[in-house]
């Protein structure tokens, strides 16, 4: 069985990795989204595709998962009812969406297709606005993210890019 997980990963963060640490243990192969592929360089998005695969792919060999991920962007199209069309046209087939956004839940369910909802992990502290913002203030962000993911921004100049884009001096 193959899953399919979407998300922004505006960073990818230990929420997202305990979420994929559960789904890799239900399914043989695992999908992995890559949401508003073409937004970057804004503070709701401010890391490229590229790097949000980079980041994906350099956590997940901390977890040395033995399955097949793919990880793959998809850009935004704008229209939901062409949504999953678009989806299922740029991934591997799969048989099971995971997903806690009401819309994609919809848009699946009335594809006909599988939806199981996933476990939230500390949803308070574990979301790219407050690592983002605490990015921004110079608080200590790095806790919230896998340790490959902080390298990565840091490796990237992440953080003067967020604090440039929004115009904030540290």
């Amino acid at each position: 069985m193959r899953g399919f997980f979407i998300g922004r990963f505006q960073p990818y963060h230990l929420g997202h990795h305990e979420v994929i640490k559960n789904i890799i243990n239900e399914v043989d192969e695992l999908i992995i989204g890559i949401g508003s592929a073409q937004e970057s360089h804004s503070f709701e998005n401010p890391f490229t595709a590229g790097e949000r695969v980079l980041m994906i792919s350099m956590a997940l060999n901390e977890l040395d998962i033995k399955k097949r991920v793919y990880i793959i962007p998809l850009e935004d199209i704008k229209r939901n009812s062409l949504w999953v069309a678009h989806v299922r046209e740029m991934v591997p087939p799969f048989d099971v969406v995971y997903s806690n956004n009401p819309l994609v839940k919809r848009l699946f369910k009335e594809a006909g297709m599988e939806v199981k909802g996933t476990h939230m992990y500390n949803r308070v502290e574990y979301q790219g606005t407050e690592i983002r913002r605490k990015m921004i203030n110079g608080d200590d962000w790095k806790r919230y993210v896998p340790k490959a993911v902080a390298e990565v921004i840091e490796a990237i100049d992440g953080i003067n890019r967020i604090r440039e884009i929004i115009g904030k001096d540290v």
